[in-house]
């Protein structure tokens, strides 16, 4: 089994934190994004697999360093991993289709923006399934139609009309992802575009056409992290499953002084804490110095300082000094506020 892993977006919508670390990078309860996709998908599907496909943006901005975690995260679940780019976005199809010599055989393609938490067995006699979500607004989504053997027969984006209330939310198996491959050459070729831009949704309802047969997976849980605000509340629901599951959420060499945690909270490597209350649904990364703080609700990065504050709902980045009374603040990476 392949995965194939589109995300040459700059992820916009999250700066100033994704200005300098690609989105998918940014870790959220203590693993990048794309890392804890990644290896949630190898979980569930429980089998070997074979290669980890990564379709990168701008390598002034996707640089070395991004590679190098990619592929030792490809390495690590076994698996060979293979890096792509997507210079210029031209839509899901083409970023697809910028990984073509990786599509064939079995494989599921993930985009690099959503964490799930499901319990499911894939049902691999499929030709293809596309993994949805229960939503109460589907008006708002791109929803799957089904007919009455429960096999999706169409995708709709944001329907006036009710279609259901599933919403697709960007990963699907494919028993042979050549298939596909093929199917989206023929929209490139013919120029099929909405927006100016290449859609896996025209592949995928050429393939319909076909008569492939099609199912859905219901994921438990679907989470965004596409603003601040969101990536917070992702934060906060990852850090109660981690506690749920009984996943280790302690570094090592933790200074821990008049300071109290209040679980769940990650706290990674060399960080230090002085006369601090942190917790609950806290994420602190490596050697972070915190002093005279009460912190809740709050993504921390690394190597950062902090004094004499009272955070909640906050995101720090990387290597910031922070000394203040604001609250609900978001402060990119390299940023002094004292």
């Amino acid at each position: 089994m392949k995965i194939i892993v589109p995300m040459a977006g700059r992820g916009s919508r999250l700066r100033p934190h994704s200005l300098t670390v690609p989105k998918p990078l940014i870790p959220v309860a203590g693993m990048p994004i794309v890392h804890r996709l990644v290896r949630d998908i190898a979980a569930l599907l429980d089998e070997p697999i074979t290669e980890v496909a990564f379709v990168l943006g701008d390598p002034a901005f996707f640089g070395p360093e991004a590679v190098s975690a990619l592929e030792a995260l490809a390495r690590d679940l076994g698996a060979k991993p293979s890096i792509y780019r997507q210079l210029d976005p031209k839509g899901t199809g083409h970023a697809i289709m910028c990984a073509a010599p990786s599509l064939e055989g079995p494989a599921v393609v993930v985009y690099a923006d959503t964490l799930i938490r499901a319990s499911f067995d894939l049902d691999k006699s499929a030709d293809s399934v596309i993994w949805t979500k229960k939503v109460k607004d589907p008006q708002a989504y791109g929803v799957v139609a089904l007919n009455d053997q429960g096999h999706i027969t169409d995708l709709v984006e944001k329907p006036q009309d009710f279609v259901s209330d599933q919403a697709v939310i960007g990963i699907y198996y494919f028993k042979d992802i050549g298939v596909l491959k093929a199917e989206l050459q023929k929209v490139i070729d013919q120029g099929i575009t909405h927006g100016g831009e290449y859609q896996i949704n025209d592949g995928i309802k050429a393939m319909m056409a076909q008569g492939k047969v099609f199912k859905t997976s219901t994921v438990d849980h679907w989470m965004d992290c596409g603003n601040k605000e969101i990536t917070v509340e992702t934060n906060t629901k990852i850090l109660g499953f981690m506690h749920e599951d009984g996943a280790v959420m302690r570094g090592a060499n933790i200074v821990l002084e008049q300071s109290q945690i209040v679980e769940p909270c990650f706290i990674a490597d060399g960080v230090v804490l002085r006369g601090c209350k942190i917790g609950p649904y806290v994420s602190i990364g490596p050697n972070t110095v915190i002093q005279n703080a009460t912190i809740t609700h709050s993504i921390i990065q690394g190597d950062t300082k902090i004094s004499n504050a009272a955070l909640s709902h906050a995101m720090i980045g990387n290597h910031v000094v922070y000394d203040g009374q604001f609250t609900k603040v978001s402060l990119g990476d390299y940023t002094q506020m004292v």
